[in-house]
């Protein structure tokens, strides 16, 4: 199994038990190339959904009329993409900000009350700090890839019911997209 489809397999039971609750007005952040990752894994699994992506000041997947993201299988309770999903659905419960003012990116867990793994995770400390390196990949890969105004635009986003676990320095190419520098 390439690395591409391990993502989050020993999750993928947790998280169905909650029914969707982070697949519901999500939004999760899409790269072109993640975009075109996900439009290739639905054409090579023939999992037929017309128009999935909308696009605003960044790129997600499209909600149905219930909220749920496009890509969330009600009957199962799990993601029709999985092995391919955005990197903020890959990373959950973990999540992000970047500080300016300490040129840190900030890493936050979500709370149990809204996320069981979350829960799990705060329970385990292994488990956390594996989770959380892999979570770290997969978020940098979309802040390196995501452009500038669709960077910004995310960071705009409030992640309520959330607590920082850690934090590190930011790579200089980063903020300089942050900050328009060429």
């Amino acid at each position: 199994m390439s690395k591409e489809n391990e993502r989050q397999y020993d999750f993928f039971d947790i998280c169905s038990q909650c029914r969707g609750n982070c697949c519901k007005n999500a939004r999760p952040p899409t790269t072109q190339k993640r975009k075109e990752i996900i439009e290739k894994y639905l054409e090579q699994q023939r999992i037929h959904i017309k128009n999935p992506f909308v696009q605003t000041a960044y790129t997600f997947p499209r909600e149905n009329d219930e909220g749920f993201c496009i890509f969330f299988d009600e009957k199962t309770g799990k993601c029709k993409v999985h092995p391919v999903k955005p990197e903020t659905c890959a990373a959950g419960p973990i999540t992000f900000d970047i500080n300016l003012a300490t040129r840190k990116i900030e890493w936050y867990l979500k709370m149990e009350k809204i996320c069981p793994l979350a829960g799990k995770l705060y329970k385990n400390k292994e488990l956390l700090r594996k989770h959380l390196e892999s979570a770290k990949r997969e978020i940098l890969q979309l802040v390196r890839e995501i452009d500038p105004p669709a960077l910004r635009a995310i960071l705009k986003i409030e992640e309520p019911e959330t607590f920082k676990i850690s934090e590190d320095a930011v790579d200089k190419d980063i903020l300089n997209k942050l900050l328009d520098v060429q």
